[in-house]
């Protein structure tokens, strides 16, 4: 792929990165964002999991027999906190390990986390495919979650650091286009999975084996990145990966960057850690938006839906063969419309297609609430009309998040943190994603037990706080140099500028 890129500024601060973007960055990228394809297919095995008689059997017989109860009620089948656990257990390990994987990304390189990501992911799938109690199962989701928090601190931070400014958007958002293939890919296994009696459920939770030793194997043979490698005190090397990924020997001006850059974060961090440095006022801007953005992504409502698709739909009146299809069909416009993005996040930007979502989930959560509260009674099954209607607003749904707020989430946070900074701040952003996560999962079941179908109005309000947020707070970060985030974006923010010192000020403005 030849041709050289430039990154435009204004006047005097315009500088150009020669290169070109080689196939050695897709490829790299590529491999890194299996890490996604992880996390995805975890998301949607365990729904398809918990809808599986023999596994209910096994582990949570109490389920089984409501869930064959006919006048059982339809939105309380499945409320088991232990049955939540099975799926919460996982975010709540990935949670805390996020910060240690903060500080290995620093000390080992991102390529090295990654790889430490597949090796706890291999022996957590291990231990779940093969467990004999609740228990085994149980710490077998930890070792996965442990899996997740590395690989989802380390892929995002990689992506963004390899990529060129123009293609940043679109190759970070390789990283959530692999879970939603994981998504899919989890949805079909379930599928067939489903007809295996008894092992089924076996075969559907060891399958997470195989995105686990992809990404292992891959990263034996990716490079580390240049901003990683200088960090560590590693020029030369880091000079001749930039020159692998550019395809050419003039990398002076973006080396220089990277330099510079690296040479600031030494010092900084010298003078104060990384996390205490978080603390300070000019960090506000970054660590509130990442973190934001992590909360506002899990109410949405998304992973409600995908982790319990299978369970949803069986609420909603269709057979267990019925909701896995249906699950796989969410899986595939999952995937589409995250090619979307792919598309379009470096031509119209983060905030435009952040809002247009905003404005399509919300009047896809409503409708769902709509028909469900008048179609969808505790104790009466709706007409498969209504049933297959109401699948059509969730794709609908689907397909918005997953050209916004599904990447997005992820691309912001990794872009945006100055890199005395970078590591720990996306470790905010991991551990944020992770809580509200495990908050999600531990208590969806629950809430739709007890607020029936308001519990889709119940995101619906949290959507409209999303939207208000991006249109007062968050700033456009397209196109926009990784390193120069904090002169071209904060300190130009009518908000945001007030965090940081002018250079007639003696200090920060005290209203940050």
């Amino acid at each position: 792929m030849a041709g050289g890129f430039a990154v435009s500024k204004s006047g005097a601060d315009r500088r150009e990165f020669k290169g070109k973007i080689t196939w050695y960055v897709w490829i790299c990228g590529i491999i890194a964002a299996t890490s996604g394809l992880m996390f995805g297919y975890d998301i949607g095995i365990s729904g398809g999991v918990t809808a599986m008689d023999d596994f209910l059997l096994l582990f949570f017989p109490s389920v089984y027999a409501r869930k064959h109860r006919t006048k059982e009620n339809n939105y309380c089948k499945f409320d088991d906190q232990r049955l939540q656990l099975f799926t919460s257990s996982l975010y709540l390990a990935a949670l805390v390990a996020s910060f240690a994987a903060s500080r290995a990304c620093t000390r080992f390189g991102r390529k090295r986390t990654m790889q430490a990501a597949s090796v706890f992911f291999l022996g957590g799938t291990a231990l779940c495919a093969f467990a004999t109690n609740l228990a085994m199962l149980i710490v077998g989701r930890v070792c996965l979650g442990v899996g997740v928090g590395f690989g989802n601190q380390a892929a995002p931070l990689f992506l963004s650091e390899i990529a060129p400014a123009h293609i940043r958007g679109a190759l970070n958002i390789l990283f959530q286009l692999n879970v939603t293939i994981g998504i899919l890919l989890a949805s079909i296994v379930n599928y067939f999975a489903s007809r295996v009696h008894p092992l089924g459920w076996r075969y559907a939770l060891g399958g997470a084996a195989v995105p686990a030793a992809a990404l292992f194997l891959g990263s034996l043979v990716i490079t580390e990145t240049p901003t990683s490698l200088v960090e560590r005190g590693r020029d030369d090397a880091g000079r001749r990966t930039l020159e692998k990924i550019r395809g050419t020997a003039d990398v002076d001006a973006e080396f220089e960057e990277i330099r510079a850059a690296c040479d600031l974060a030494r010092a900084l961090s010298e003078e104060e850690k990384p996390y205490r440095r978080l603390m300070r006022p000019e960090s506000r801007p970054p660590l509130v938006i990442a973190v934001a953005m992590q909360v506002f992504q899990q109410f949405t409502g998304i992973n409600a839906i995908m982790f319990y698709a299978p369970v949803l739909f069986q609420t909603m009146g269709l057979g267990t063969d019925s909701s896995l299809l249906s699950s796989v069909v969410t899986g595939g416009v999952n995937v589409v419309s995250t090619v979307v993005s792919i598309i379009l996040v470096d031509k119209v930007g983060r905030r435009k297609l952040l809002l247009e979502a905003c404005v399509q989930m919300l009047v896809a959560q409503t409708a769902v609430g709509g028909i469900m509260l008048v179609h969808v009674r505790a104790d009466n099954e709706p007409s498969r009309s209504w049933a297959v209607a109401i699948v059509v607003l969730i794709c609908v749904y689907v397909s918005s998040f997953a050209w916004s707020w599904g990447p997005l989430g992820w691309l912001i946070p990794s872009e945006t943190f100055p890199l005395e900074t970078r590591t720990a701040g996306f470790s905010f952003a991991v551990s944020s994603n992770m809580l509200f996560t495990f908050l999600i999962a531990q208590a969806f079941l629950s809430m739709m037990c007890s607020m029936h179908a308001f519990i889709f109005f119940f995101f619906a309000v949290w959507i409209v706080a999303m939207a208000t947020f991006v249109l007062a707070l968050l700033p456009e970060t397209k196109g926009v140099p990784i390193d120069e985030m904090v002169d071209r974006v904060w300190r130009r923010h009518w908000f945001w500028k007030r965090c940081f010192a002018n250079a007639d000020e003696a200090r920060v403005n005290d209203n940050c």
